[in-house]
């Protein structure tokens, strides 16, 4: 087995342990700085007939590798394994993945006849105009960039992975449940929306999010039961009785009057946006969107163990 790695040496558990990094001779070892030096390395794995691509770093370098990979691979992607070494990890969250896997574990999970593997599609964002499309597995807008932005913070006084979700969670409901009817939390962001070509409500968004992952950090379930493909959560700005909706929308649970009060969540093929609000996918804030298509992208395999 061809074995390619991508090793982020300034993801969160990977800084300062760059000198003591273990691969063996016959593994293909890049470090990219840049994603142009990202695509080019992702060539190369491809050229040489790379079976298994290894990804050492956290969500962000997940997204980058799997944004440029059809571009190297075509419609014939490799085997991926995730080490985990980011401050949050949903994908590894999702696949069960241990947080201390090693790469020589990896390679004999990858190589034994009892390997795990499990089948995710990433979420596709792509633009009108001709930047290039993203895949990513959690999207968001509205409170949801608002919640990153306080991450940063929370990731700063040394709080990470489960943790960091809980603690930025739990800062965003405080924003929007004590600010009061005309805090900037509660009013939301513009946005046209149509999900699988049925124009949505019209009104501004207090919170709009989609993953295609079945498993979310702390078990949180904001999305409903487990299951596959790309589901949505759409709340409207002015959020009612939101102290009660998070406690029965984050426990998975249902009732009939969350969507009289507009609360929507659903299975979706297809979400049409159009916003200048900047939305997040997979921990990164992207600034002035305007019209774009979130939607299902192709199946790819994983190494769950």
């Amino acid at each position: 087995m061809k074995v390619g790695v991508v090793h982020n040496p300034r993801s969160h558990a990977n800084m300062g342990r760059d000198a003591e990094y273990w691969a063996p001779d016959d593994v293909m070892l890049v470090k990219p700085a840049t994603r142009e030096a990202l695509e080019v390395d992702l060539r190369a794995f491809a050229a040489r007939g790379v079976e298994l691509l290894v990804i050492d770093g956290g969500d962000g370098t997940i997204r980058d590798v799997l944004s440029l990979l059809s571009r190297a691979f075509g419609d014939r992607p490799p085997l991926i394994a995730i080490l985990p070494s980011g401050k949050t990890n949903v994908l590894a969250i999702d696949l069960g993945v241990a947080r201390d896997w090693t790469l020589r574990e990896t390679l004999i999970a990858a190589r034994s006849p009892g390997a795990v593997i499990k089948n995710r599609a990433p979420l596709e964002v792509s633009w009108d105009d001709s930047r290039p499309t993203l895949r990513g597995f959690v999207f968001g807008l509205g409170a949801f960039v608002r919640a990153t932005r306080m991450s940063k913070s929370v990731n700063r006084m040394g709080a990470f992975q489960g943790l960091s979700v809980g603690l930025t969670l739990a800062g965003a409901a405080a924003g929007a449940l004590f600010g009061g009817a005309r805090d900037h939390w509660r009013e939301g962001v513009p946005v046209d929306l149509s999900i699988d070509g049925e124009p949505a409500p019209k009104g501004p968004r207090f919170l709009l999010m989609a993953t295609t992952l079945k498993r979310l950090p702390l078990g949180i379930k904001p999305f409903g039961p487990p299951r596959e493909g790309l589901k949505a959560l759409d709340v409207d700005a002015q959020p009612k009785r939101l102290l009660k909706a998070l406690v029965t929308l984050l426990s998975g649970g249902d009732a009939p009057w969350l969507a009289r009060r507009g609360y929507r969540r659903g299975d979706a093929s297809i979400l049409r946006i159009e916003t200048s609000e900047s939305f997040v996918l997979d921990g990164e804030i992207y600034e002035g969107t305007g019209g774009m298509t979130v939607s299902l992208g192709p199946t790819l395999r994983f190494l769950a163990s």
